[in-house]
């Protein structure tokens, strides 16, 4: 378990820890930091993936809880250690960066919730289907899609909701002042239902994959 919660601190760090110094300095044509993001994801699940799983996200970790893959006694170290990873980068990035942020205006809190739900649920599924499907098992491109999913996420809708589709990535970023505290709840509700509502579709299109 030591390798898999240190696996998974590592892999959640670098994906935090990229967003807090990307995202203050891509300006309006915010276009390096989806990339820079997604590629962090994607190459931390290359690496980690056969050890942890290559979570790195509490949303995840649920859905691939109530997908089947993983052990009720699991989940609670896998998101405590998640949540720490992303708490610990963002203070680390905010140390190394030396600026001060000002937190997005989350305008409208329903779309904002809309927008985290749908890519969380966009990133479940993918992740479910590449990563833990037995019709997909040995395929090399998994973190790619990932990574990809991500990518797209913060492009398409980064301006509504901040674009974390991970309570871990939204504990870094209320400690980096990317967002405000108060709107952190939009993620965590937003997120794990993304998750949940992933599994649940999963279980429905692959009955016999349990």
């Amino acid at each position: 378990m030591i390798h898999k919660l240190l696996t998974e601190f590592i892999g959640t760090f670098f994906l935090v820890f990229t967003v807090g110094m990307v995202v203050p300095h891509a300006g309006e044509a915010n276009v390096i930091a989806p990339l820079a993001i997604g590629s962090a994801l994607m190459v931390m699940v290359y690496a980690g993936g056969h050890v942890s799983g290559g979570h790195y996200n509490p949303a995840v970790s649920l859905a691939v809880l109530l997908r089947g893959r993983m052990s009720a006694n699991e989940i609670v170290p896998y998101i405590v250690i998640q949540a720490a990873a992303g708490g610990v980068a963002g203070l680390t990035a905010v140390w190394m960066g030396g600026y001060e942020n000002t937190p997005m205006t989350i305008v409208s809190p329903l779309k904002a919730l809309t927008a985290e739900f749908l890519f969380t649920f966009a990133l479940c599924y993918v992740v479910l289907n590449v990563a833990t499907s037995k019709n997909t098992a040995g395929n090399s491109n998994y973190g790619l899609a990932i990574g990809f999913t991500v990518m797209v996420g913060a492009f398409a809708v980064g301006g509504v909701s901040g674009g974390a589709f991970n309570p871990a990535v939204a504990v870094g970023v209320a400690a980096m002042k990317l967002v405000a505290v108060a709107d952190i709840w939009i993620h965590l509700v937003a997120d794990f239902a993304g998750g949940a509502v992933a599994a649940l579709v999963f279980r429905f299109n692959n009955p016999d994959d349990r």
